[in-house]
């Protein structure tokens, strides 16, 4: 088989190769290496359309070789309902980062799917009570299926609350993932009533106003906060940041996209007053839980090492395969 040149992988042969436990290792090791400062600060730039925009997120990560990665996904809310898109559409470039040359163009969607879940679950694992049992997920789309099962794999979970907007949504959730994860997933109609139910929250939508309140969080709750990756996006109330203990995958980010960015808009939080990094509670460098109270929120807007590690997974394990297609761009 030839293995010279640039290799296609399309998102169907990335979700039969990248299994989420391989992209939680993988994950978990971009962020020690970050933390540990082994790894050069990643990139990000942003380019705001009418209907959504761009990013591009580029960094390096020394694995078996030296790799360089660059994401360019589009991320339209409306897409479903103006053009039945899926919201997030793009493509992963993977370089040799010691010579330079193109080793992989692949899809992103899966990829940013599951690597996005793998970071959830990895601040899970440091970051939530080890006995959390019961999880309520709001927003039953694409990413809310990839938090559940990467959650289940970190987490004993026993129980799931599923809300949605869209409730015949929330029920295709509860029905497809109870019956894949063997667990009793319910769809909730009421989220404040669910998530006081709960040991931890997922919060995985488009919306642009908080839909979920600090009178809704229960003591000891662990909140991973994922849509808000765009300054109108907004999931949290900022009032709960303020009084919770706040952990960014890059605080610099966080402040500018992510709903760390509302609550320093409202001036109730300064980016000094986030307690660490995931990477720094990864690699040991500061504590992560401190008591079983303590409500701790991971606000995750998206590291590109995350990209990195996961394509990089992804492309060795189609090597091993022997999938996708060669392409010469040089020829």
């Amino acid at each position: 088989m030839k293995t010279e040149g640039t290799l296609v992988l399309q998102r169907h042969e990335i979700a039969q190769l990248l299994t989420i436990e391989d992209c939680i290792a993988a994950v978990e090791h971009a962020f020690r290496v970050y933390g540990q400062r082994r790894a050069a600060a990643p990139g990000m730039l942003a380019f705001h359309a009418r209907e959504g925009g761009f990013h591009i997120k580029a960094g390096f990560l020394e694995l078996e070789r030296s790799y360089f990665a660059a994401k360019v996904n589009g991320n339209y809310p409306g897409n479903g309902e103006r053009f039945e898109l899926p919201t997030i559409q793009g493509v992963i470039v993977l370089c040799n980062a010691e010579n330079g040359s193109p080793l992989a163009v692949m899809d992103s969607m899966e990829i940013t799917a599951r690597r996005t879940a793998a970071a959830s679950a990895v601040a899970a694992k440091y970051l939530a009570r080890p006995e959390s049992a019961v999880v309520t997920v709001c927003g039953c789309g694409v990413q809310g299926y990839a938090q559940v099962r990467a959650l289940s794999s970190v987490l004993p979970l026993r129980k799931v609350f599923a809300y949605d907007k869209d409730l015949e949504r929330a029920r295709g959730f509860a029905q497809q993932m109870g019956s894949e994860l063997q667990v009793d997933i319910s769809v909730a109609r009421d989220l404040a009533r669910a998530v006081g139910e709960s040991d931890v929250c997922v919060t995985c939508t488009t919306s642009r106003v908080p839909v979920l309140m600090k009178a809704d969080v229960p003591e000891g709750m662990f909140v991973a906060a994922v849509g808000a990756d765009h300054p109108e996006k907004q999931e949290l109330d900022p009032a709960l940041l303020s009084a919770a203990t706040v952990v960014t995958d890059v605080t610099e980010q966080c402040a500018a996209t992510g709903d760390l960015h509302h609550a320093v808009m409202s001036r109730v939080m300064q980016s000094s007053d986030v307690h660490a990094e995931l990477g720094e509670v990864v690699a040991g460098c500061k504590p992560g839980r401190r008591s079983s109270a303590e409500v701790i929120i991971f606000d995750s807007t998206g590291m590109a090492l995350q990209d990195v590690a996961a394509a990089a997974v992804g492309y060795e394990k189609a090597i091993a395969a022997g999938v996708g297609l060669w392409v010469d761009f040089a020829a």
